[in-house]
């Protein structure tokens, strides 16, 4: 079924030349389709603006209840530049043109923070890291 039509159109369509982009409202009918992918989305927005398919996101797709209809939000960069600068960080990493920050997990974090509150001045780094189990 993923060869099914697929019909897009955009409403309320404006040039924001400060972001350097173009922004809309993009209503999708899959009548015979649960849902539409985001990259064959971009692909065919791409195609239907006559722009490249890396410079095209697609956010906030929500299906309408019954299916068969889904609403979200597209913005076409004019650049990569504009792209990467004006687009938030976990979209960049989504579409994979920036790293991913690897951080412990908030419950480790927590344990640290409380640990190094037990002890002053410069034990403090020690107490960061977990007791050993022999003592």
């Amino acid at each position: 079924m993923s060869d099914a039509p697929v019909t897009i159109r955009t409403r309320k369509f404006i040039t924001n030349r400060l972001l350097g982009r173009k922004q809309a409202v993009v209503d999708v009918l899959h009548p015979a389709r649960a849902n539409v992918s985001k990259v064959d989305l971009n692909e065919k927005i791409a195609a239907l603006y006559k722009v490249d398919a890396a410079r095209v996101v697609t956010f906030g797709l929500r299906t309408h209840f019954g299916g068969g209809r889904s609403t979200g939000f597209v913005l076409i960069y004019d650049d990569e530049a504009a792209h990467k600068r004006f687009e938030p960080r976990y979209r960049l990493v989504r579409a994979g043109m920036a790293a991913k920050v690897e951080k412990p997990s908030r419950k480790l974090r927590k344990e640290r923070k409380n640990r190094a509150k037990k002890v002053r001045g410069t034990k403090k780094a020690k107490a960061a890291e977990p007791p050993k189990k022999g003592k």
